[in-house]
């Protein structure tokens, strides 16, 4: 199989301002923004750079200058030359393709997540009489199991949005749902709008359906130059995405938005339903954070249900249990139409055959009493944040931190583009932290980073220390190297 390519132009928008982001000679530069681009996985393993020569004339710079960079990316054993293909990105000591090995004592900031919900043994005992019920059966059904649909269903009526089972399907994760669905609705070249941040793997699910991007932005309280009264979404901004590029679908996350941690306010809601059933398009809105409130000072509806009796029918609800039960319960469903249920259940055989029935079962189970469940993850979750915003505040006093009223992270303001760098110098003290660029398109979002809460108090605060160890060298300019992969949830 041939490598993937990334052109000239691409990895000129991801490298950004590679210059001042080293100290040393140019080349080590270079050298050291495209290896974290690799090991971010905004180059994935596989790829082929684009030739030295090209490179060259895009960056103006001498051709003598990159080849020091390839050099030193093929010696640290990030690229390997092919013949008849280049250099080719590599994880070192890694396979090629998905061998993303983080054994050894690191400390991982790259999943915003939490550690499995006490409840959720218990509920794995409760059910083992129903699942040997289900041993006579073929355990494939593409639409999920009943009695798991009937518990999607109710907890959406108890939120105040009516639901019945027909709407509801069962998937693989939040993740599963969004490629389907991307899969599904959109064909080579339609547009997406998306939020500027957002989950990087939703993005990636999109293009790979051919999407074309349309980015709105998302500004994080406390982050943006000095403003706290401009944060959030921009509805002028919403309203021109959809009107003038006329999209298929919009993926939003408008709950404690990952990763800025937002909340669309009430008002604009109805406005993004309008706007796209003006414009024929359907708002995917991903809900996988949607009550993880600590204490936000409003509640919400479900999307939907701000809309009127037609334009509630352009919101597509996603959700999951990785956020709530544990991320290792590989168990989603999708909130939409009937008809278009209907449509993913057919197309779906193409990937999979159906969710793992044990744990459909278990989630089923869980949901029955879910407001138990929320309020543990509530206490974790507030405690988690007020250590967090305490130890920020004393080792990083010039950086902006936002109000964080609910989810699973803080997306901390750095006050200058070294992003990518502070997280390069966090892998050389032990801990694997995403650069912000990895929720942005085209290399934005150097002047911030993610900083989960959702850990235990002490991992917490060993990944703090490393980071301020990190941050302090930064400061120093000096920049160990490191040859570390993870990935970002």
């Amino acid at each position: 199989m041939s490598p993937t390519r990334i052109g000239t132009r691409s990895l000129l928008g991801l490298l950004g301002d590679w210059r001042g982001a080293a100290p040393g000679p140019s080349y080590l530069a270079l050298f050291d923004r495209i290896r974290l681009l690799i090991l971010d996985g905004r180059i994935a393993a596989d790829t082929r750079l684009p030739a030295e020569r090209d490179l060259a004339a895009t960056l103006g710079v001498s051709r003598t200058m990159v080849s020091a960079a390839y050099r030193e990316l093929r010696e640290a054993g990030y690229t390997e030359s092919l013949r008849g293909s280049g250099s080719v990105t590599r994880l070192p000591g890694r396979a090629p393709i998905g061998g993303h090995d983080t054994t050894g004592d690191y400390i991982d900031f790259t999943k915003a997540t939490l550690p499995a919900h006490p409840g959720l043994y218990p509920a794995t005992q409760r059910v083992m009489d129903d699942y040997a019920r289900q041993l006579g059966g073929s355990g494939l059904d593409p639409f999920g199991l009943p009695e798991l649909r009937e518990a999607v269903a109710a907890r959406y009526t108890q939120r105040g949005l009516p639901t019945s089972v027909d709407q509801v399907m069962i998937t693989i994760g939040a993740q599963h749902a969004i490629f389907l669905l991307a899969r599904v609705l959109l064909a080579r070249g339609d547009r997406a709008v998306v939020e500027l941040p957002s989950y990087p793997h939703a993005y990636e699910a999109l293009r790979a359906a051919g999407a074309r991007l349309v980015p709105v932005t998302v500004t994080a309280k406390g982050s943006a130059s000095g403003d706290d009264r401009r944060h959030g979404w921009d509805a002028q901004e919403i309203e021109q995405a959809f009107s003038r590029t006329g999209p298929t679908l919009a993926y939003l996350m408008p709950d404690f938005h990952n990763p800025t941690g937002e909340s669309m306010p009430e008002a604009l809601r109805p406005l993004v339903l309008r706007e796209a059933t003006r414009n024929g398009a359907l708002v995917v809105v991903d809900e996988t954070t949607a009550e993880l409130d600590i204490d936000r000072s409003q509640s919400f509806l479900p999307f939907p249900a701000y809309g009127d009796d037609v334009s509630s029918e352009s919101a597509v609800l996603l959700g999951s249990v990785g956020k709530t039960i544990w991320a290792g319960m590989r168990v989603g469903w999708i909130r939409a139409q009937p008809g278009l249920i209907r449509k993913l259940a057919a197309a779906r055989y193409a990937g999979d055959l159906g969710t793992p029935v044990l744990e459909q079962l278990v989630v089923a189970d869980l949901l029955r009493d879910f407001e138990a469940v929320l309020d543990v993850r509530r206490e974790q979750l507030r405690e988690g944040r007020d250590a967090v915003l305490r130890m920020l505040g004393s080792h990083f006093p010039e950086w902006r931190l936002p109000r964080v009223e609910g989810g699973l992270a803080v997306w901390a303001g750095l006050g200058a583009p070294v992003s990518s760098q502070l997280a390069l110098a966090a892998r050389a003290q032990g801990l694997l932290i995403t650069a912000g660029p990895r929720f942005g398109l085209d290399g934005a979002l150097e002047r911030f980073i993610r900083i989960p809460i959702g850990q235990p108090t002490a991992e917490l605060e060993r990944g703090i220390e490393a980071l301020a160890t990190a941050w302090s060298g930064l400061s120093r300019g000096t920049l160990p190297p490191v040859d570390v992969f993870a990935d970002v949830v």
